[in-house]
């Protein structure tokens, strides 16, 4: 299967538009309170009127409202991960790898040549909360629209670049006890031991950070890719920061930088106030905050400092990944282009000491 060309502006979108989220909503229980598909923009739009989103649909109705955007959610969530293998041609990838047949699973989703490529690595790690792989945030897709609350412009943006992609899903952490039909009802049986409140947890992905160093250890690890970023959202970044803490030469000796955004990570705090952690991090990431001052500006913070950090010119937090989308890309090819320059130079002294070793025996 060929790679979608992602060289026009909005050719992901025009592809996106022909899978149409209301094949999804059709058939089911609320496919008339959610007549609404995303336009050639990516907008989610009503289908009748072309209005945005309406989240007061029932009047004085709160639980039905919040149950029927439940349900938009969980369609939003199917319809995104359609995205990320019909346009961005990603594969899914079930964990754990060791699973029996009727043991829940988790999944994330990476590039066919994620693992055996050698070329450089992005991962992407979201901020906690309802949303899965391939969202930066629901509620900012329903308002904002695609392009700015799913990850596929970052996707986008790597595969223009020639990397592979790893799209990480910390979210999925426990399987629903209730059937599809009753997955939106109130849950009126007490969770036993091996059971959340909300379902049966799934092994290797209990957490966001199990989760992520399970695919740390069985796939990233593993990976031919020599050069490695993360982009961390959120509560990604506590997360990626929980990864170094476990696997902390692993880590620096793989990933080469990264782009924080908004994060939560709290450097002396996590690490145990480990100088050779806190050095790692103020010399290889970037934290991009949401801010009033122009893109990319300096933001200075008197209590919390662990790396350098820049505005992302929006005090919006949901909007906050697409308005750094350019500047975190343009960061991270400098980065990889100054390691690839300092390893090219010692690699050249290093032939020239022994050159000279050799010429003086």
């Amino acid at each position: 299967m060929m790679m979608t060309d992602f060289t026009g502006e909005h050719t992901w979108l025009q592809i996106q538009h022909e899978l149409r989220l209301r094949k999804l909503t059709e058939g089911s229980e609320y496919q008339e309170e959610l007549k609404y598909d995303f336009n050639i923009k990516g907008e989610l739009r009503h289908l009748d009127t072309n209005e945005s989103f309406v989240f007061n649909y029932y009047k004085n109705g709160h639980e039905q409202n919040h149950k029927r955007y439940k349900v938009l959610g969980h369609f939003i969530t199917q319809y995104v991960y359609e995205l990320l293998e019909r346009v961005c041609m990603l594969q899914k990838v079930y964990i754990p790898t060791d699973a029996t047949e009727d043991e829940p699973r988790s999944f994330f989703f990476m590039t066919k040549n994620a693992l055996t490529s050698s070329s450089s690595l992005i991962i992407l790690l979201q901020d906690r909360g309802v949303f899965c792989a391939g969202q930066w945030g629901r509620r900012t897709i329903v308002s904002e629209g695609l392009r700015h609350g799913t990850q596929i412009p970052f996707i986008k943006m790597a595969l223009q670049s020639h990397w592979e992609v790893i799209v990480l899903n910390p979210n999925d952490n426990f399987t629903d006890l209730n059937s599809e039909k009753e997955r939106f009802s109130a849950r009126e049986e007490m969770p036993t031991v091996t059971q959340s409140v909300w379902g049966i947890l799934k092994r290797g992905s209990s957490s966001p950070e199990e989760h992520t160093v399970y695919v740390w250890d069985h796939f990233i690890a593993k990976s031919a890719a020599r050069n490695v970023a993360f982009i961390a959202h959120g509560y990604g970044g506590l997360v990626f920061v929980d990864l170094l803490v476990q696997r902390k030469h692993e880590v620096m000796n793989k990933v080469y930088s990264v782009a924080f955004i908004d994060s939560m990570h709290n450097v002396q705090h996590q690490s145990r106030h480990d100088p050779e952690i806190q050095k790692w991090i103020q010399k290889n990431c970037r934290e991009w905050v949401s801010n009033s001052k122009p893109l990319n500006k300096t933001v200075s913070f008197l209590m919390r400092v662990s790396c350098p950090t820049v505005s992302t010119g929006t005090e919006k937090y949901g909007l906050a990944p697409s308005c750094c989308l350019q500047p975190i890309f343009r960061y991270l090819k400098s980065k990889l282009k100054a390691k690839i320059t300092t390893a090219s130079n010692s690699r050249v002294a290093t032939r020239s000491s022994t050159s000279k070793k050799r010429g003086n025996n």
